[in-house]
């Protein structure tokens, strides 16, 4: 405590002598909380791919992350408060993740660090790699780079330290682990042909229902409005219907009777222009 500089918990609404200010604090409760709970960060240490290198050397002596108070990385999840996932996430990898999340104890952050994590990279899309770690966890902070570098880690952590100094106990909102019970649990996907949220059960059930009876299933589904919006602007741009100009009887042909194999032609093309008449009749 004898290291303590008071005037980091000040607050402006009370104004406290200069002489005062190296032995009194006048503050609130939310502010001596965060300031606790901002420089005693133990991260969780698990690495998935390049950006583990980048957060290792963070650790070393050269960037000094006691500095912070976060420098003891506990292998463990019960122990700790901080999630940096560093690293490629695939598919087969995101199980255990959310497993060691639901594991720590609360209040816990996720920091997203590098491209993969953040949004899959270079690997987006791919038939391995999760778009992103935020579909399945709620993320604080993102830390952009492929891979970055340990100043830009240290940046997302202070970024964090100021996320955490802006909370209020007064909002439930902010801090649900400060109300009565603890929060649910995320639910842990599931591994299969594929990797399957259990959130979306419901709505993978319902295209299961679609495809067994027959009907297109899996597709974006316009809003009724747009549906609607659409049609009325088709009409307004699609020319006046033409009127149908009046079928006039061919000419009698003399020959016709004569030979039974041009009659039959001039049979079948009357037919045929009849036909294309109602096929433009409808199409207009």
């Amino acid at each position: 405590m004898s290291q303590l500089d008071l005037r980091e918990l000040h607050s402006t609404e009370f104004p406290v002598p200069a002489e005062l200010q190296e032995n009194v604090a006048i503050t609130s409760l939310s502010r001596v909380y965060n300031w606790s709970r901002r420089n005693s960060l133990w991260p969780m240490l698990f690495g998935l791919a390049c950006c583990a290198i980048e957060m290792i050397c963070t650790a070393a002596s050269r960037y000094d992350l006691a500095r912070f108070g976060m420098e003891v990385m506990r292998a463990s999840p019960r122990q700790a408060d901080l999630m940096i996932v560093s690293g490629t996430v695939t598919k087969k990898m995101v199980v255990p993740i959310v497993r060691l999340y639901n594991q720590m104890p609360e209040p816990k952050y996720v920091l997203a660090m590098g491209a993969c994590a953040s949004g899959g990279g270079p690997f987006k899309e791919g038939y391995n790699v999760v778009s992103g770690i935020d579909q399945y966890l709620p993320v604080d902070v993102y830390v952009p780079g492929c891979p970055p570098t340990p100043q830009a880690l240290m940046f997302g952590l202070i970024s964090l330290q100021k996320k955490i100094d802006g909370q209020s106990l007064l909002d439930m909102d902010e801090v649900p682990w400060y109300g009565v019970g603890p929060s649910d649990p995320v639910p842990v996907p599931i591994l299969g042909p594929d990797v399957i949220d259990p959130r979306q059960m419901e709505l993978i059930r319902q295209q299961a229902q679609k495809a067994a009876a027959g009907q297109p299933f899996g597709g974006r589904e316009m809003p009724a409005a747009v549906v609607d919006s659409v049609v009325k602007a088709k009409k307004a741009a699609a020319p006046a219907a033409k009127p149908a100009a009046p079928a006039v009887a061919a000419p009698a042909d003399a020959s016709a009777a004569d030979d039974p194999e041009k009659a039959e032609r001039l049979r079948k093309r009357e037919e045929a222009l009849a036909r294309k008449r109602a096929a433009q009749g409808k199409s207009e």
